[in-house]
């Protein structure tokens, strides 16, 4: 990636931003840690990151989701990947809508992590050799991963798109927990997702919900 491939990591958990840094350099990845977003902002211009930016969605101050807003507003186009904590799936729906690359949620295995950041370094580098964007073909091809599903595979969709958990799902759709585990699990097949993160990015490069971020 170059030696101005720096993965910037947003975390006031002193211990956690530590271990992560830790985790990161051991890959021979460049990284250094900033303990909240806006000290972030404040000391790195942002437009011109040339690498990452790891954060977690529930800090004191800006958050995860409001530091993607002000990067969006600032014109910056660095790749974000949000770890959030267990059972926050509507706030990383959230983050994805609001630009984030892909989201993670804690207790995360070293190699997805690993694999996130290295994914949004080559989004990066794509970025600046004109090839960032998402092309017609591209799209296309994602609108052809949902049009084999049926009514209620694309209402168990909207559901998880919503940030909704199996268990409100089923309560709202009137089945059993488990039948939503089943309607997700083909979910994932047909659409060849491999995880929820794709799952979102999928259906709103598809059009199939909106990406209008929350106001």
């Amino acid at each position: 990636m170059g030696p101005d491939a720096t993965v910037h990591v947003i975390d006031d958990d002193d211990a956690a931003r530590d271990s992560l840094l830790f985790l990161l350099e051991t890959e021979g990845i460049t990284a250094t840690g900033h303990p909240s977003a806006d000290e972030f902002l404040a000391h790195v211009d942002s437009a011109a990151v040339r690498g990452c930016i790891v954060t977690d969605v529930r800090m004191p101050g800006m958050t995860g989701i409001e530091l993607l807003q002000a990067l969006r507003e600032r014109g910056a186009t660095v790749p974000v990947v949000v770890i959030t904590g267990h059972g926050d799936i509507a706030l990383a729906v959230e983050a994805m809508k609001a630009g984030a690359h892909d989201f993670l949620e804690k207790p995360y295995r070293d190699d997805a992590l690993i694999n996130a950041v290295r994914t949004a370094l080559v989004e990066t580098r794509r970025g600046q050799d004109g090839g960032g964007g998402r092309s017609t073909a591209e799209q296309a091809s994602a609108c052809l991963r949902f049009t084999g599903l049926s009514p209620r595979e694309r209402e168990v969709l909207d559901g998880l798109v919503a940030g909704s958990s199996n268990k409100t799902i089923a309560r709202q759709l009137g089945i059993s927990p488990r039948t939503v585990e089943v309607y997700r699990a083909n979910l994932m097949t047909k659409t060849q997702a491999t995880s929820l993160s794709h799952l979102v990015r999928l259906a709103l490069a598809a059009g199939v919900v909106s990406a209008e971020p929350p106001a």
